[in-house]
């Protein structure tokens, strides 16, 4: 067996997982911090219409540059970013240099912008990590413009939305007959949905730990709580400007949004309103543990005090009889009597003994 499994619980630091902390919280937005430039890259394009559909990767930016004069619906998904690659698609497609930041931007707060003649959303797309028990976010930038839609997205070995890829290859679906922006909407649709299964695997994390509160109430306990909580603050984090980008969106008035598809970002509206509650009600549930965990060390510290009370009173006969067959006086009685240590020890016991039986019929223990 490694002793390094265990060593680690020795240093409070690494239970509390005080690393997380500053990782969730150290956040300063007035200091612009650099991106690495991603070792890998993959773009995939998807030009589609009701008819025909052509999906294909290409190596460079400027392999896809054609898309945007084209009578196709346009999408091109960039996993991995780099500065030069960024500012060469958005440059041709006119977006505004202010978005081109925000794209490059590190922990940015999800947020929707209208910019000459393009709509702009910014948010995460969540994870859960089965080995470290944490939330991950990725930061996915989405631009709707007319006939096409940009995705810009961190990580270029995962994404949520294949799908929407899926769909895409089939004839006579929805997505093929309609414009971008219900493009745009199966995006914010399937990132919203799949913060539903990262929420499901917060909430059997918490039922393990809510099992282990109730039986066994320790430090460890205590620690897998506290780190539960800040995993809750990623999801309050990324929950409440969704809500804001997706009420933004329903109330816009741009025209690359058709009034028909208003229900769609409604419906998905409606989903991380709930998304957001459920997270409350997370948040609830792990307040309850910790009063649960603090009312179990209150209970185990009131039964040691009251063992020991009782063993205290059970003690006090021998010491009173004690101490009055040891004082130094001349004349005590049975002191000299041949029955009086075996009277004195008698009484010690059944003193003790009686006091027992009244304390059990008492029930105070």
């Amino acid at each position: 067996m490694s002793p390094q499994k265990y060593l680690r619980y020795l240093m409070l630091p690494s239970l509390f997982g005080t690393d997380r902390t500053k990782e969730i919280l150290q956040v300063n937005p007035t200091v612009l911090p650099q991106r690495e430039e991603a070792k890998e890259v993959k773009i995939s394009v998807y030009e589609y219409n009701a008819a025909t559909i052509q999906e294909y990767g290409v190596e460079t930016v400027a392999e896809c540059l054609h898309c945007k004069d084209n009578e196709y619906i346009s999408w091109i998904n960039i996993d991995g970013l780099r500065k030069n690659d960024v500012e060469t698609v958005c440059n041709y497609y006119g977006i505004h240099p202010l978005v081109i930041e925000d794209i490059l931007s590190i922990n940015q707060r999800p947020k929707m912008d209208e910019v000459d003649g393009i709509l702009f959303c910014l948010l995460n797309m969540l994870y859960f990590n089965e080995q470290k028990k944490t939330v991950e976010a990725e930061q996915i930038s989405i631009v709707l413009g007319k006939n096409f839609v940009l995705s810009f997205q961190e990580d270029s070995q995962r994404d949520v939305f294949n799908p929407i890829r899926t769909k895409l290859k089939l004839n006579n679906v929805k997505i093929r007959q309609r414009g971008a922006d219900y493009l745009c909407y199966s995006l914010l649709d399937m990132i919203v949905d799949n913060y539903f299964i990262v929420m499901e695997k917060l909430s059997e994390q918490i039922e393990l730990v809510e099992e282990e509160v109730i039986r066994n109430s320790n430090t460890r306990s205590l620690a897998s709580i506290n780190q539960l909580r800040k995993e809750l603050i990623v999801l309050k984090r990324n929950f409440a400007p969704v809500r804001d980008l997706l009420n933004g969106i329903i109330r816009s008035e741009s025209d690359l949004l058709e009034d028909r598809h208003t229900k769609y970002y409604k419906d998905v509206y409606d989903h991380i309103v709930q998304a957001a509650d459920l997270s409350e009600n997370y948040r609830d549930v792990i307040m309850s543990m910790q009063d649960l965990y603090i009312n179990n060390v209150n209970l185990k510290m009131n039964e040691v005090m009251k063992v020991m009370a009782i063993v205290t009173c059970l003690m006090a006969p021998a010491t009173v009889i004690g101490g009055i067959f040891g004082m130094n006086f001349e004349v005590i009685p049975y002191i000299h009597n041949r029955w009086g240590f075996f009277l004195a020890v008698g009484c010690m016991l059944l003193i003790p003994l009686w006091m027992l039986r009244n304390f059990r019929k008492r029930g105070w223990f």
